[in-house]
């Protein structure tokens, strides 16, 4: 499964109430459009982690790398590539 798809496999999981998936496009601001919180970058990061075998730092941790689905795989990837 493609970095993206397991990554929308888990926000649609474990952070989306039910139901609301329909709109979650690759580049939906997932802060703006309240799918993620504190708590939810929390679990993002302990996902990545575990599924993706990266260690993510805390100055790591910025809106940038966990805006949207697209963000999020970008990072994973640019954390693979070192």
């Amino acid at each position: 499964m493609a970095t993206e798809q397991r990554i929308r496999t888990f926000i649609e999981s474990e952070l989306l109430v039910q139901g609301t998936s329909d709109d979650l496009g690759d580049d939906t601001s997932l802060i703006e459009s309240g799918v993620i919180d504190s708590l939810g970058v929390v679990k993002i990061v302990s996902f990545l982690e575990s599924d993706f075998g990266i260690d993510v730092r805390d100055d790591e941790i910025l809106p940038r790398n966990f805006e949207s689905i697209r963000a999020i795989s970008d990072f994973v990837a640019s954390k693979a590539a070192t």
